[in-house]
């Protein structure tokens, strides 16, 4: 999952910088992929998405949903140092302090949760559809609210939209997992075709997402909204449960505080911002 995590972070960066040629708009354009298809840096952006797409996909059928999808929470400090290498932009003291506190609350989040139990498998049909139903409603009120704001807000906004998207989908992919792990076919479980609508909704966010304004704007929704949902899946729906003593979980929460507080500090790096001043861009 966290080599998954950098190539997530590696898309990011460089569908950023193709996309922030694209003019914003309040309006989600379709269009606006074909036009960015014609640029080789998304393309190698969306490779990147690709093979993040499936090593996550690989992680969730193996292991439990609330223990690997926090791990890509690590997607934003690795995008931080490529945006400082790709936009020629210099880590500072802030920055280095931020990377190191999101990585002691990921750790102490980890251990301390420590989910086990859970089976998708095992969830009525009633409970997907009524989840189901709450996310993508959850998904349309943010893209909706995103579509009726302006430059920051709405990439905020559809950055959050998209990280609660990607999310569904990496529950929807648990769901197929477990079909095919008790002998059923990939083509049999319903899931399989939801991921094919969800998926591609998404990426469509996201394009708009990164479009509408810089990364410092969009990428921490899409970051941590993308393993709280999946995680609150995990926990809610699918059955999964901590370690459940009183330590653990204060240790879990203070691990997510930080991780939080971290967010916010990476969120105003100018790392985060390509069209950054000079004086933050770093020596040849």
């Amino acid at each position: 999952m966290l080599v998954a995590a950098c190539c997530n972070a590696a898309a990011s960066v460089l569908q950023r910088r193709a996309s922030r040629d694209e003019p914003s708009s309040a309006e989600l354009h379709p269009r606006m992929i074909g036009d960015l298809m014609r640029r080789p840096v998304w393309l190698f952006g969306v490779l990147s998405m690709i093979v993040g797409f499936i090593l996550h996909g690989v992680a969730i059928a193996i292991s439990r949903i609330a223990l690997v999808q926090p791990l890509l929470i690590a997607e934003l400090p690795l995008t931080l140092v490529l945006a400082a290498w790709v936009f020629g932009l210099r880590l500072r003291a802030a920055d280095i302090t931020a990377i190191g506190l999101a990585s002691v609350g990921l750790a102490a989040f980890e251990v301390c949760l420590s989910p086990s139990g859970g089976d998708p498998g095992k969830v009525s049909a009633m409970s997907w559809l009524i989840t189901s139903a709450v996310t993508v409603g959850a998904v349309a009120v943010l893209v909706l609210l995103g579509y009726r704001g302006r430059d920051e807000h709405r990439a905020a906004l559809l950055g959050v939209a998209t990280g609660a998207a990607f999310g569904f989908n990496s529950a929807l992919i648990a769901g197929v997992g477990a079909h095919v792990s008790q002998s059923g076919n990939l083509f049999t479980a319903w899931q399989t075709y939801a991921v094919a609508v969800v998926g591609p909704a998404g990426f469509f966010l996201l394009q708009n997402a990164l479009a509408a304004g810089n990364l410092v704007a969009s990428q921490p929704g899409l970051t941590l909204t993308n393993p709280l949902v999946a995680t609150i899946w995990g926990l809610m729906v699918f059955g999964e449960h901590g370690r459940g003593t009183l330590a653990w979980t204060l240790g879990a929460a203070a691990g997510g505080l930080l991780i939080v507080g971290a967010t916010i500090m990476l969120a105003r790096s100018p790392l985060l911002d390509p069209d950054s001043e000079p004086a933050e861009r770093a020596d040849a």
